[in-house]
């Protein structure tokens, strides 16, 4: 099987070098080049024919965005991933480059250990998501395969969507929010993969950007209809009955898949709340982050949409909930909203 093709951009020599060991380490991955600025790494985009950037944000003479807009005009699907430092000005950085197109990020560690902290970000959570992002694509969708959770009717009224979602995530929130109501008269709760500070950021530029009143959730918010919150980095957002009021509760309880926040823990405290009024959505991700939260939907009688292989950067967690038989519908990211709305409307008054 041909190796993952990797293209290294960054103005440290101490980190190329880094990131390059660790990189050629792995069996399954080739780096066949590097570059100081986004300048060199253009001119040696043609020659080494790289099937994923890693890019760094801030560097000399063609920073990261610069060169990311300039690669996306004559490489409109090659895979790239930042790599940037845990700033302010690092991670509105990065999500300026989500929205640019690139795939994916991560955050290089700082401090004391930072040199061995990045080593092992790299060999735990960069090459997963390197062999992830580009992995060929599955054959078509098997029949759904029994789960043991039954599929209990779902017509009723939906009173909350809850989101969960992760690689990709941030540009196909802005597309599912374009595509909504002004006012959804439900609550939206979301978790997104991300760190502290992101996840703030996140929740500004969506607030900013479409019509939604959206914010990152603070612990003991109320859970209101019209409004969506986002859990924040490191905390597992839950919804808890607090008389006639719903509340959202933060929590730093252990990571589940790996994640806090997590998404299952959100998709079953709302299956709790609101029985079969939860609407869960399951967009693109790498993991399986999810799965078990929507066989709890599904036993209290909720719905439950995956986004589509073809439009998913990475199908991992939509596609564990598609191939266990747990979707009402699996569709691409365009249809998504239409669908909440469709959902969402349909049994009101």
């Amino acid at each position: 099987m041909p190796r993952i093709r990797v293209l290294i951009v960054d103005d440290s020599a101490v980190i190329r070098r880094v990131v390059m060991e660790e990189l050629s380490a792995d069996p399954a991955i080739e780096v066949v080049g590097t570059a100081s600025n986004g300048k060199i790494a253009l001119a040696r985009l043609p020659q080494v024919g790289p099937d994923l950037v890693i890019l760094d944000v801030e560097m000399p003479e063609m920073d990261g965005l610069a060169t990311l807009k300039a690669l996306r005009k004559d490489y409109p699907r090659l895979p790239v991933i930042m790599f940037s430092a845990v700033t302010e000005r690092g991670a509105s950085a990065t999500l300026d480059a989500l929205t640019l197109g690139a795939t994916d990020y991560f955050t290089k560690p700082a401090g004391p250990g930072g040199i061995e902290d990045a080593r092992r970000v790299i060999r735990e959570e960069l090459i997963p998501e390197i062999r992830a992002i580009c992995a060929p694509k599955s054959l078509p969708l098997p029949p759904p395969a029994p789960t043991g959770v039954p599929a209990l009717p779902n017509k009723g009224r939906i009173e909350v969507v809850v989101v969960g979602l992760s690689t990709g995530g941030p540009n196909a929130l802005a597309e599912v929010f374009a595509g909504l109501p002004a006012q959804l008269p439900v609550p939206i709760l979301i978790v997104q993969h991300m760190p502290p500070m992101f996840t703030r950021l996140l929740a500004e530029r969506l607030a900013a950007a479409t019509r939604q009143l959206v914010a990152e959730a603070e612990h003991g918010a109320d859970v209101l209809p019209g409004r969506t919150l986002i859990a924040r980095g490191d905390y597992h957002m839950t919804v808890a009955r607090d008389g006639l009021r719903v509340r959202a509760l933060l929590d730093k309880d252990p990571p589940e898949n790996s994640c806090r926040p997590a998404v299952d823990p959100l998709f079953r405290s709302a299956a709790a709340v609101y029985r079969s009024g939860v609407l869960a959505v399951v967009l693109t991700g790498m993991g399986r982050d999810g799965l078990r939260g929507c066989e709890v939907v599904r036993e209290a009688g909720g719905q439950i949409l995956a986004q589509d292989e073809a439009t998913s950067v990475v199908w991992g967690m939509p596609g564990y909930v598609a191939r266990a038989g747990l979707a009402d519908k699996v569709l691409p990211l365009s249809a998504i909203a239409g669908e909440i709305a469709r959902r969402v409307g349909s049994a009101r008054p």
